[in-house]
């Protein structure tokens, strides 16, 4: 590497760690719910994040990890396969560092993400359907002489899975207080798999007892690959919960740090995030709904084996974002489903 591209990336490196240490961590919320008693669920909200999303952890990862790796140069700009969420969160640290940014997306995605990409400098190339974006990304960066970061790869190597301040690392320290400070289980979903990783093998690093479950919306294969192992298995369409579920295996996927998987349905998720709304007095988007149903479901599990303990789940982002889509009556009506019945079964279980 060159004196001066050297000197750019100790520079840009400074410019991320800076950032990170003007930060606080996101807050653990404890939700108060009937009918559970010596159950406790918590969800980490990292929707405070500066960009709005748990993928903001992911983003500040992968550019150190690709600085570090020298393949990021100075004035060649980043191009990056994205549902939204780490398009938005990548697009901050773009511009934090002075290169120019891209992100591939599905023409579904949420305007409202699209926006943000470009209130922080970066550009949104939109394809017709998911499984477009990966061939786009690695051609437009061959064009542009720029990086493909590729999230779906190196999501599940770029974080520190033993320590250093990952997601793991503070949910279980912000846990210690708590009447059941080491989780049953902690409950999530899968884009990348890249955190369901950092979290399965810092349970084990650790050597702690709990149980990681990961949930799967509809129209995604995760949860086939981890009950029969085919990793070419594919999908017609993508996910209808925007940010999690893939219609590929993702290399970031690690089945074997993963104790359970549920299925959760997308009707399932939409109600569950409408009723979230009025148990926190605030939105949140559909991968949250996907996180809380299978918590809940997990909690009620634990209920019928008289089994206590505390469950922790993800606050994924922000409603904010949704609001010309799943919170729109008429297009979950088009899009998703009816929603009714799961809506009346988590009031009259749980309200």
């Amino acid at each position: 590497m060159k004196p001066a591209t050297n000197l750019w990336v100790q520079q840009a490196i400074s410019k991320i760690n800076a950032d990170y240490q003007r930060s606080a961590d996101t807050h653990l919320i404890k939700l108060s719910l009937r009918h559970l008693a010596g159950i406790d669920l918590y969800l980490k909200d990292e929707s405070t994040h500066p960009t709005g999303s748990l993928k903001h952890r992911l983003a500040r990862s992968l550019f150190l990890y690709a600085l570090c790796n020298g393949w990021i140069k100075p004035d060649k700009p980043i191009i990056e396969a994205s549902s939204g969420s780490t398009a938005v969160s990548e697009a901050y640290f773009a511009r934090l560092i002075g290169v120019p940014f891209i992100a591939v997306m599905p023409a579904s995605t949420a305007a409202k993400k699209i926006e943000l990409i470009k209130f922080y400098g970066g550009q949104a190339h939109l394809v017709d359907s998911t499984d477009q974006i990966y061939a786009t990304s690695q051609q437009l960066a061959q064009e542009l002489d720029g990086h493909y970061m590729d999230q779906f790869t190196y999501a599940e190597r770029a974080t520190d899975w033993r320590g250093n301040n990952n997601i793991a690392d503070a949910i279980f320290n912000q846990m210690q207080r708590e009447p059941h400070p080491i989780p049953k289980h902690i409950v999530m979903s899968a884009g990348t798999g890249g955190t369901s990783a950092t979290i399965g093998r810092y349970i084990r690093y650790q050597q702690l007892p709990t149980e990681l479950t990961v949930v799967d919306p509809e129209h995604s294969v995760f949860m086939d690959f981890y009950q029969h192992g085919d990793a070419s298995i594919t999908a017609q369409k993508g996910s209808r919960i925007e940010g999690i579920g893939r219609p590929r295996v993702e290399p970031s996927f690690i089945p074997g740090v993963i104790d359970h998987m549920l299925k959760v349905q997308d009707t399932a998720s939409v109600a569950t995030m409408l009723w979230l709304q009025q148990q926190l007095n605030r939105r949140v988007g559909p991968s949250t709904g996907t996180n809380v149903y299978g918590a809940l479901q997990t909690a009620l599990a634990m209920q019928a084996q008289g089994t206590t303990g505390s469950i922790v789940t993800l606050l994924c982002d922000s409603g904010e974002r949704y609001l010309d889509s799943y919170y729109d009556a008429a297009w979950v009506s088009q899009h998703i489903g009816d929603v009714s019945s799961h809506q009346t079964w988590l009031e009259e279980k749980f309200s």
